[in-house]
């Protein structure tokens, strides 16, 4: 890795996120290992979570390791205690640090104090460990990243940037529809770009969700509105009137597409009732893949382990 941290998907040069998916896709047939026997990571939550937090736990568990998770209540970073002292005394005690909160400059503040690998386990700007997830998945379903479009509909949100910017660096083509005003991120935009150019894929994006979708062979779609935007939720449901993933709009896509969504799911909403339970959906190979890659990244952070890339 270009550091010794994982604070954004770019962290990650495109033959280390191959590898990183190798490994993966290895521990996943192996099962409980003992690769990190004797090590303890902390999970640092400013925000709730079903599967970071259980799959984080339940990697360091399966790898024989520890996780040891600390509330916002218990920590209180920036509030109770300074983020840099709260990092330099987890360095103390820990191998490696797991943090999900809002601020990415948290993240970043953390790394900067900290003694050991820090892990973006989200924040407001990125969401790396769920982008993994989801090459793994898709590379499962379709056993290739170049010459793939993916399509996702939606809010440009954390899970977007890492997801198009991931996705350029593998070679898979990325469209992104979204309403205006709610688009990828500026910098996102720039980061992908030069990435895509580097990998000959496409990327682009649109303000027609059917002009995404045409072609496909992933449709992805996540909530319309993230931990934080409540307050906002009744504007953004008028903003994405029209970007609901249902049958129609999957019919535009290749007849063997996929459909992913990282969870929770507002059925009905972003997501067509019924759709993430149709033979097309994988979103719940996406939330167990959560576990296999967190466990890979967490080995290689901290045992060294590494698999060819297969194929």
């Amino acid at each position: 890795m270009k550091s010794k941290d994982l604070l954004s998907i770019t962290d990650l040069a495109p033959h280390e996120i191959r590898l990183l998916l190798s490994d993966a896709a290895s521990m996943k047939a192996q099962g409980w290992q003992t690769t990190l026997s004797g090590k303890t990571l902390a999970l640092v939550f400013e925000k709730p979570s079903l599967r970071t937090r259980l799959s984080f736990e339940l990697a360091m568990k399966q790898l024989g390791g520890e996780a040891i998770y600390l509330s916002p209540a218990e920590v209180g970073l920036g509030k109770r205690e300074s983020i840099a002292d709260v990092a330099r005394v987890l360095s103390r005690y820990v191998d490696a640090i797991a943090v999900r909160t809002f601020a990415q400059s948290t993240v970043e503040e953390l790394a900067r104090w900290a003694g050991v690998p820090v892990v973006n386990a989200l924040s407001d700007a990125e969401h790396p460990c769920q982008a993994l997830a989801d090459l793994l998945t898709i590379f499962e379903h379709k056993g290739e990243f170049p010459g793939l479009k993916l399509a996702f509909i939606g809010d440009g949100n954390n899970v977007a940037v890492s997801l198009a910017l991931a996705a350029a660096s593998v070679g898979l083509s990325f469209t992104m529809a979204s309403p205006k005003g709610y688009e990828l991120p500026a910098e996102a935009v720039h980061r992908a770009l030069e990435l895509a150019a580097r990998s000959e894929s496409v990327f682009s994006f649109t303000d027609d969700p059917g002009e995404a979708a045409f072609g496909a062979d992933i449709i992805y779609t996540d909530t319309w509105t993230s931990m934080g935007q409540e307050a906002d939720a009744e504007a953004r449901r008028k903003a994405f009137e029209g970007y609901q993933v249902n049958e129609r709009l999957v019919s535009l896509a290749k007849p063997d597409a996929i459909i992913m969504h990282c969870l929770p799911a507002h059925h009905g909403e972003e997501v067509a009732a019924g759709l993430l339970d149709s033979p097309q959906s994988v979103v719940f190979d996406q939330a167990e893949n959560r576990l296999h890659v967190q466990k890979a990244l967490l080995a290689d952070m901290l045992g060294g382990l590494c698999f060819p890339w297969p194929g």
